[in-house]
């Protein structure tokens, strides 16, 4: 019985400290990863823009559902394993900037994207900068420690990576 007690007093104690260094991190962080792409920027442009053909090449989304045009601009919900989040495109630079937002407000996270394609070589450098929000601290603390900030941004760098026919490796700046 005393074992027991010890054991939930520590996994109350855990919560407590996921929760309290969760409270004191910052809501907002900023973060930036790189990777070449062995296509021209108009071809990585093509790639991002096409929404609608997510699924064929990103493996963490399973449709892209269009949605009405927000402010003028291009917006998409796009369903994956865990779920549903929708987004737009704020600005549109061919095809050297894009900067999307997610437009979810009901999500413990927001934030957006920005992408950035320089010529590098034969291909194409690709920066992606998130600028995010995580709301609840608890999700605060797995993003910050567990998960770490660049882990979506650099999941979709091998994915855009593999849609050339590449294994890249992005690099945190």
């Amino acid at each position: 019985m005393r074992i027991v007690l010890l054991l939930l007093a520590v996994v109350v104690g855990l919560g407590l400290v996921v929760v309290v260094v969760g409270y004191l991190l910052p809501v907002k962080h900023v973060s930036t990863v790189s990777a070449t792409i062995p296509a021209a920027p108009e071809q990585v442009w093509d790639a991002l823009t096409d929404v609608a053909a997510y699924p064929k090449w990103r493996g963490d989304v399973t449709s892209v559902e269009m949605l009405p045009a927000d402010s003028g601009h291009v917006a998409w919900r796009e369903r994956g394993k865990n779920a549903a989040i929708s987004y737009a495109i704020e600005q549109a630079e061919p095809p050297r900037r894009l900067l999307t937002r997610i437009t979810d407000k009901s999500l413990p996270f927001g934030g957006a994207w920005e992408y950035v394609i320089t010529p590098d070589g034969a291909g194409s450098r690709v920066q992606i900068t998130e600028h995010g929000e995580v709301y609840n601290p608890v999700f605060r603390f797995v993003s910050r420690f567990i998960m770490g900030h660049t882990a979506t941004a650099s999941a979709y760098l091998k994915s855009l990576g593999a849609r050339f026919g590449a294994t890249v490796v992005p690099e945190a700046a």
